[in-house]
């Protein structure tokens, strides 16, 4: 095979076909813009004498393709509006993308309705960022935990929820007398327990976890760390774990897709991203983690501000940062290709040998 027909390989797409043996959800082509022109008689200018409609976008999505494998977690790093969070609302169905597809278990989803869309509520859970706004105040703990068990099993009697609540309850560290107590009298890491309490009570198989442990104290987001982990090995559950914290995806991930302005520029194993990033941008991110070694590569400084996604560059959405870019970049949208490691990288200069 020539050079031409092996970047065409690395190039396309997988399909649905060929990854469902091993992902459990499928990501392709997915992109979410929103509207900051309001209604229509909002859009409305005079422009050269006429009456025009200006509409426009934040574009918050760009083209995102994601494989989830069973049983693993994938963890998504960037900086803070890359896209994290919305790629995570969206996989659960909070909000509708504008184009692509997901697909669980090689079945469409992202075009189901509510009612269709219930039959995999059951598998499929999240665990919000902030536990103080997660929790409804006007619920006891007991009332919280029994909520999903009733809609997802109408058929249980009264005697087997209170049961399956208690059994999740020990099963995360949770003393079932507090079933009796509301959320704001815990603090912030009993909530989060709750939290994945709540999640794991209809015993799913796929959990988005959006910045679990930001919002805790240092002290307490090693225990809830703990926590995740100890119910991925014995529930064998799949991860999509949206993440800032560098030293959290280095303890926690099988997977690393690292993202910037909406668009994923690596994904790699996370071993293989630690020790041999690829991309600038990932290159900068390793280079920023605070270590103790004497022989830690130089700290990379960016230079210039991150592009607005309401008007994206042109090209490479990194350009303008990048002291590798030359003039393909800046006109050519970059395209995952796999490396002989496996790595995948969006990179005109990796992919050229210029670096």
């Amino acid at each position: 095979m020539n050079a031409q027909a092996e970047a065409m390989t690395d190039n396309r797409i997988p399909t649905q076909n060929e990854e469902s043996a091993e992902s459990l959800l499928q990501i392709r082509g997915l992109k979410k813009r929103f509207s900051l022109s309001g209604d229509f008689l909002d859009q409305l200018r005079f422009k050269g004498g006429k009456l025009v409609r200006h509409q426009e976008y934040v574009h918050a999505i760009n083209g995102v393709n994601l494989d989830i494998h069973r049983g693993e977690a994938l963890c998504v790093v960037g900086e803070s509006g890359c896209g994290k969070s919305t790629v995570a609302r969206i996989v659960m169905g909070l909000i509708s993308p504008t184009e692509g597809e997901i697909s669980y278990n090689g079945e469409r989803i992202d075009n189901l309705n509510s009612r269709a869309l219930l039959a995999y509520r059951k598998r499929m859970q999240m665990i919000f960022q902030n536990p103080y706004a997660s929790l409804n105040p006007r619920m006891t703990i007991q009332q919280t935990l029994e909520e999903p068990l009733r809609l997802h099993h109408p058929d249980w009697d009264r005697q087997k929820v209170v049961t399956k609540v208690e059994e999740v309850m020990h099963s995360v560290g949770i003393d079932p007398d507090w079933g009796k107590r509301f959320g704001h009298e815990f603090s912030g890491g009993q909530r989060q327990r709750i939290a994945i309490a709540r999640a794991l009570a209809v015993d799913p198989e796929f959990i988005v976890a959006d910045e679990p442990i930001s919002a805790l104290d240092v002290s307490i987001q090693a225990q809830v760390l703990n926590l995740l982990m100890e119910a991925q090995h014995e529930r064998n559950l799949t991860y999509l774990f949206i993440t800032h914290d560098l030293a959290v995806v280095e303890h926690f991930g099988t997977r690393v897709a690292v993202m910037y302005l909406g668009t994923v520029c690596e994904i790699a194993n996370t071993a293989t991203l630690f020790a041999k990033p690829r991309h600038p941008y990932t290159q900068a991110l390793m280079s920023a983690i605070p270590r103790l070694e004497d022989d830690r590569p130089q700290h990379v400084r960016l230079e210039g501000e991150v592009p607005t996604p309401v008007n994206l560059p042109s090209g490479c959405v990194f350009h303008g940062r990048c002291p590798y870019a030359n003039a393909r970049c800046r006109e050519e949208i970059p395209l995952l290709q796999t490396q002989d490691d496996g790595t995948r990288v969006a990179c005109h200069a990796v992919e050229e040998g210029r670096l």
